[in-house]
């Protein structure tokens, strides 16, 4: 049996990539509200996301305030793909 993907089996990661595949582009902020998650937490994750190329992030300005935009690569589409697939056959559906 084909065992999950450690780097998306944990609670905010996969909270974080869900949310991903479902939008082009999303501000650090927006991410922070919908996950409920701290600041430091929420950036040590998305490093860890980045670091598999799972996500690209951007950090530009806007208005003079720094801005941090995120979104969800191929690699990451494909790869929470097999585990929505994973999950399925372990479930039996």
């Amino acid at each position: 049996m084909k065992k999950l993907n450690p780097l998306l089996h944990q609670e905010l990661r996969l909270s974080i990539i869900s949310f991903l595949a479902n939008v082009e582009w999303v501000e650090f902020n927006k991410l922070l509200e919908a996950t409920s998650a701290s600041k430091g937490n929420l950036s040590v994750q998305l490093k860890k996301l980045e670091t598999a190329d799972y996500i690209e992030i951007e950090k530009s300005f806007k208005d003079n305030y720094p801005l941090t935009r995120c979104r969800m690569t191929e690699l990451g589409r494909d790869e929470l793909e097999s585990y929505i697939q994973t999950l399925k056959s372990m479930l039996d559906i």
